[in-house]
């Protein structure tokens, strides 16, 4: 299976207004590990893009059944290398990345490493920022796991989230149209 590109069918998830809330909502005060080893406030680093994802998977192992039915499941990889490719980008006009899901900070590091991403993976396994935030989740195979999101942070505040965000691979790009239009 190609975890790089994105089948032609996918559903497009619909905004329920399950976010609506979100924007001035100020951060939890919250450390959350990341893949560096280090933790992370989340109301500290500063002006950021944090992008939420279900989970990445691993090449040879499979994924679970139905993913590609579940409407903002599948996109994970795509969505972190249009961020790795973007990341430069982000860094100039003044924002950090990180990308967060519920996995192991060891199962990001994986990810992390072949995917070249140059950016810090959250973990977040207990889905304390869902439960701090209201934020979205589903269940697979009987796995908590969260809806793909994307949070603009500065000064420990939400500027603006992407919700849904579809398709996954030109996430950054949105952001990107965003942020410059915010700067101007």
């Amino acid at each position: 299976m190609d975890l790089t590109n994105l089948p032609d069918n996918l559903p497009v998830p619909k905004d329920n207004g399950e976010c609506d809330h979100l924007t001035n909502a100020l951060l939890p005060n919250l450390e959350l590990p990341l893949t560096s080893g280090d933790t992370l406030d989340l109301r500290e680093p500063g002006p950021c893009v944090i992008y939420i994802y279900p989970m990445t998977a691993r090449p040879g192992i499979p994924i679970p059944d139905g993913w590609d039915s579940i409407p903002g499941a599948r996109g994970c990889t795509p969505q972190s290398c249009s961020f790795r490719d973007h990341h430069q980008e982000l860094q100039t006009l003044g924002y950090e990345v990180y990308g967060l899901s519920a996995q192991s900070s060891d199962y990001q590091q994986e990810a992390k490493q072949r995917l070249h991403l140059p950016f810090e993976l959250i973990s977040d396994p207990g889905l304390q920022l869902a439960r701090a935030l209201k934020l979205p989740t589903f269940t697979v195979e009987g796995k908590a796991l969260y809806c793909r999101l994307t949070l603009i942070i500065e000064s420990g505040a939400i500027v603006k989230h992407f919700w849904p965000v579809f398709p996954p691979d030109r996430s950054a790009d949105k952001v990107i149209s965003f942020l410059k239009a915010y700067k101007s």
